[in-house]
């Protein structure tokens, strides 16, 4: 029996004895988002934030100096739980099968999240025992950041449909993770300094689970019952037939959608090459620090400078890409990051003040990227689901994480490799070896020109990607 199709809903065929497909149920906010799902959605940053910049600050001196890992071994560590997340998150971004679903995923990974971010600080156990348990709480996390990760970036196509308002959740979420980053890099490192070896990070990684916590609640409680009405419903079909069709997501389906898919292809590369630019920057900054201004301490400060623009120049940037364009906008926020960061390289010669200045400058066009490239995912997932009913809606927002978090996990490799071409001398005594003016220029390079390489590929990648129509909000003039 076929079964008819009310008006102004679409049914279709998929194989053999199928009279429908299954569709994510969209919603659309009526008169823009409200204030309180905006809120809950910045809040939400936290969990991501705090994953991301926790590990890179404390997991690899924990490693290294407390549980006495070697440097190899450790670096890997630290690398190959990213990866495995890089991979997961595609195929878990299929189990999503509209905002309510996507919602339940990420309420259950950031709790995984918060608890597995105590248990990779533990410190119960010391040597090869505590490294084991270290790295199974990584892994923990990272398994469980990619069940968050997907379904938040995928969710303002559900809490949205015009374009503006898609670029101001992504603003929030910009300020989110700055507030995270700020957090996490003032307060980590002084719980660690004030509790000691073993009960300073078991506070750093309690906090961290608490910071978690506390995103994971918000964007869960905020986007619960938004002020919505459907713009399409979820067609049913057999039982299990969305857990099926999400369990079978593979690495190789997810291929196919990018070959397929050439404005989804360009956001990928853009969003890819501005992780890495990113990574290379803050990899870099306690190096330059360290060696270059001889201020171990200075890293906190540089690291704020960076941060901080993330939180006061969102809004700005979005208004900025309503005059020019979202693609112009990004352009420019792009050189804007690039010229803060050839800043160090007259590190030497000017005073650290200039050095501060020169971050802001590089986190204020980090802050307009991330705002453009953010603002574009959402309406690329919308523009999905309208094609394909949203079938592939959680597999694309999950390889764009994939994306990002393999720029993040190889940005220490690729500025590890400038170090050694400069001959930088490492050294396992716990202190600073003393590097040659070669070493100490091989630190300001990586941290100038990777970055400018990584965001001129960015910038040029997102050119295949379709500009907005125009009057859609986001700057029709692309």
């Amino acid at each position: 029996m076929t079964t008819a199709a009310a008006p102004g809903k679409r049914t279709g065929e998929r194989g053999a004895g199928r009279t429908t497909v299954p569709r994510a149920r969209r919603t659309a906010v009526r008169d823009g988002v409200p204030a309180r799902v905006r809120a809950g959605y910045a809040v939400g940053a936290l969990a991501s934030g705090t994953f991301t910049t926790l590990p890179g600050l404390l997991l690899l001196p924990y490693l290294t100096d407390t549980l006495g890992v070697g440097a190899a071994l450790a670096g890997a560590a630290v690398l190959v739980p990213k990866l495995w997340a890089a991979a997961l998150n595609p195929v878990l971004g299929g189990l999503g099968d509209g905002a309510a679903s996507r919602r339940r995923l990420m309420l259950y990974g950031g709790a995984a999240m918060a608890l597995a971010c105590a248990l990779m600080f533990a410190g119960v156990a010391h040597g090869t025992a505590g490294a084991w348990l270290g790295e199974a709480g990584f892994l923990l996390a990272a398994s469980a950041f990619a069940c968050f990760q997907a379904p938040y970036a995928a969710l303002p196509a559900d809490l949205a449909v015009r374009p503006a308002d898609r670029v101001r959740l992504a603003a929030g979420r910009v300020a989110g993770l700055g507030v995270a980053a700020l957090a996490v890099g003032a307060v980590g490192p002084a719980l660690v300094s004030a509790g000691g070896p073993a009960a300073g990070y078991r506070w750093a990684g309690l906090f961290g689970g608490a910071l978690i916590a506390v995103g994971t609640l918000g964007v869960a409680l905020a986007t619960r019952r938004p002020n919505t009405t459907p713009v399409s419903d979820t067609v049913p079909t057999r039982a299990g037939d969305t857990l099926r069709s999400g369990v079978s997501v593979s690495l190789r389906r997810g291929l196919d959608l990018v070959r397929g898919d050439r404005s989804f292809r360009a956001l990928l590369g853009a969003g890819t090459a501005q992780a890495l630019a990113t990574g290379v920057l803050l990899a870099g900054v306690p190096y330059a620090a360290r060696q270059v201004l001889g201020e171990p301490a200075f890293t906190g400060a540089l690291v704020a400078a960076f941060v901080v623009p993330d939180l006061v120049t969102a809004r700005w940037w979005v208004r900025l890409g309503a005059r020019l364009g979202t693609h112009r906008a990004y352009a420019l926020a792009g050189a804007v990051f690039t010229v803060g960061c050839l800043g160090f390289l007259v590190a030497p010669v000017v005073p650290s003040g200039f050095l501060l200045a020169a971050m802001a400058l590089a986190g204020t066009g980090h802050a307009g990227q991330l705002v453009f490239l953010y603002g574009l995912l959402p309406d690329r997932l919308a523009a999905d689901a309208a094609r394909t009913g949203g079938r592939d809606h959680g597999v694309l927002s999950g390889l764009f994480a994939t994306g990002e978090t393999a720029g993040l996990a190889l940005a220490p490799f690729a500025y590890g490799l400038v170090l050694a071409a400069f001959g930088y001398v490492s050294s396992g005594t716990g202190h600073a070896a003393h590097q040659t003016g070669a070493g100490r220029l091989g630190i300001l390079v990586g941290l100038a020109l990777l970055p400018l390489l990584a965001t001129t590929a960015a910038t040029l990648s997102l050119r295949g990607s379709r500009p907005p129509r125009a009057g859609s909000g986001t700057g029709g003039r692309d």
